[in-house]
């Protein structure tokens, strides 16, 4: 075990010098996939591993703070979980809900919250916004919380803003239906005024968005990572880095 060490330790420095003065990510999201599957292979119940991954955040968004990275939008919780039984969804929003109280207590990082927050208990929403509340001020990384957050929900809901915007100025349906516009509906998206992801890191092995930020993701460069989210390490998360950078990024042109 102590020679495993050392030869990470070596690893995890071979990586740093690596993507030393590298075109690093701007914005990145992270699907937070596997904590159920990491309980699960030790025999612990499900919300030991929503508990373990819970407390790994703040440390993987150290390493992104410390890597230079300006925005980290984290998938904490999906529409399609809010269907899970009762007991899970009660225990993992507990547990999401004191994470997100914790970043925002014991850190400089403006938290927003991303995602419809009607469709989550009273007392849990407003939790949530109190946490987003206390950072607004903070001028160090904006961390992204999305939660109650799908991403087909995520654009009909900017097509109802703007469509309820511009009835509300007297519009007709023709002055609407003339003037929607690509623009029309990033402005009201949940991120809007924030680029677009450079990054997206999903964990766990599977190889798909799930309908994470569909509407950001057109030029968005996708890792997938085979480490279950709990056991993410600092190595991985370089990995995704230089693998990044290796990347002829060209956006359609």
């Amino acid at each position: 075990m102590i020679a495993m060490d050392f030869l990470y330790r070596i690893y995890e420095r071979r990586l740093s010098r690596e993507i030393k003065g590298i075109d690093v990510p701007r914005h990145i999201g992270i699907i937070l996939d596997g904590n159920r599957r990491w309980a699960r292979a030790l025999g612990t119940p499900v919300a030991h591993g929503h508990r373990r991954g819970a407390d790994h955040i703040s440390e993987v968004l150290g390493w992104a703070e410390e890597a230079g990275v300006s925005i980290v939008t984290l998938w904490m919780l999906s529409t399609d979980n809010l269907q899970r039984s009762p007991k899970e969804l009660d225990e993992l929003l507990n547990i999401i809900v004191g994470a997100v109280g914790q970043l925002a207590v014991n850190s400089s990082w403006q938290i927003r919250v991303l995602g419809d927050l009607d469709l989550l208990p009273s007392e849990s929403a407003n939790a949530l916004r109190a946490a987003a509340e206390h950072t607004k001020n903070h001028s160090g990384m904006i961390v992204n919380v999305a939660i109650g957050y799908g991403g087909r929900q995520e654009i009909t809901q900017a097509v109802q803003d703007y469509l309820h915007e511009q009835a509300a100025s007297g519009a007709t349906l023709s002055d609407v239906a003339n003037s929607i516009s690509v623009d029309a509906i990033t402005d009201h998206i949940y991120t809007k005024g924030q680029p677009d992801p450079d990054l997206i890191i999903r964990t766990s092995g599977e190889q798909r968005m799930s309908g994470f930020m569909l509407w950001q993701t057109v030029h968005t460069e996708l890792y997938f990572c085979e480490t279950y989210w709990p056991d993410f390490r600092r190595i991985d998360f370089l990995r995704a880095l230089r693998d990044y950078s290796l990347r002829e990024r060209r956006k359609g042109k």
